[in-house]
């Protein structure tokens, strides 16, 4: 089977506000309001297809305007629709988010869809879903019955699944759902409630510790920690790989979409066969591009792919 990726997540619409000069989370602050596509899956698979990777996507979205805007731009670039119904209200959540002058994240509020028809398509088609891919992508924490029941479909079909978190809700409560992955990626902030309280303030040789020790206490297979400005660590328990990828320098425009960017980059590398340490260099490319966009997506990412010597040697392979 050639590779077709299923990813399993939100759709949302973001508003986001930029300061044009330094915030003041108590004062009026001047700048601009965009609304832009947003939500974890929805992020996740533009990238992959943008990556030049077949994919669908399994989720929901409103039955109005905005849900037809979502639905044509994906079906522009290619990704399946199949698995992708249209609900009467609340099919996609909702993201409300402050960036400071230098693009920063100071705050933000979500509404989660709901995910009853998401749930009742993934119950019903879930099979389907899973034997007609090679790889699965899924936001953990849409619920414990869709995780599980993917994750156990996938496990007979012994296709592989990488997961990234939302809210940690979900995984917190069921943290042997993350022994079932291929691949768990997340940042330093989740990192704190998963791997250790003081995780942060750590020293880089310290975290790269922590991580292998939760990795190998946990049972994972394999685990990423970005680390903002600082990069990003990971480890692979089964080829017991560890080690550090510092990020490359960019203009900061916004940072959020960062971390679904670095998913993107990573999984795409580890579907065409590299190694953990080889994938994050082109999720840490991904993410960067992503940075200097006001999206949550690179809309230049094929451009900046064919201009750059690394995804080049890649893509011929």
């Amino acid at each position: 089977m050639t590779n077709f990726i299923s990813v399993v997540g939100t759709v949302f619409v973001d508003c986001k506000g930029f300061a044009n000069e330094q915030y003041n989370a108590l004062g009026r602050n001047l700048g601009s309001i965009q609304f832009v596509h947003g939500g974890v899956g929805r992020n996740v698979v533009e990238n992959l297809a943008n990556l030049g990777l077949s994919t669908a996507l399994v989720s929901t979205v409103d039955d109005s305007a905005l849900g037809e805007d979502i639905k044509k731009r994906l079906k522009q670039l290619g990704v399946s629709l199949e698995y992708l119904p249209a609900t009467p209200n609340q099919g996609m959540g909702m993201w409300l988010a402050l960036l400071n002058e230098n693009g920063e994240l100071v705050g933000s509020i979500s509404q989660m869809p709901n995910l009853t028809t998401m749930q009742h398509m993934i119950m019903q088609r879930g099979e389907e879903i899973v034997s007609g891919s090679s790889h699965l992508v899924l936001e953990i924490d849409l619920n414990e019955q869709i995780s599980r029941h993917m994750l156990e479909i996938a496990s007979r079909h012994n296709k592989p699944v990488y997961g990234i978190p939302g809210n940690l809700e979900v995984i917190l409560k069921n943290r042997d759902l993350l022994t079932k992955l291929d691949c768990f990626i997340c940042n330093n902030i989740e990192a704190e409630q998963l791997v250790c309280s003081d995780f942060s303030d750590m020293a880089l040789e310290q975290k790269l510790a922590a991580l292998q020790t939760y990795v190998e206490e946990q049972g994972l297979q394999a685990m990423v920690i970005t680390l903002g400005s600082e990069g990003s660590i990971f480890y692979d328990r089964i080829m017991k790989e560890s080690g550090y990828q510092p990020v490359f320098p960019v203009e900061v425009i916004d940072t959020s979409g960062a971390g679904d960017a670095f998913f993107s980059g990573t999984i795409m590398g580890l579907v065409r066969g590299l190694k953990l340490a080889e994938a994050v260099v082109y999720g840490t490319k991904v993410a960067g591009w992503t940075i200097e966009s006001k999206e949550n997506n690179c809309q230049e990412l094929k451009e900046k792919m064919q201009q750059d010597e690394a995804f080049q040697k890649l893509l011929v392979k």
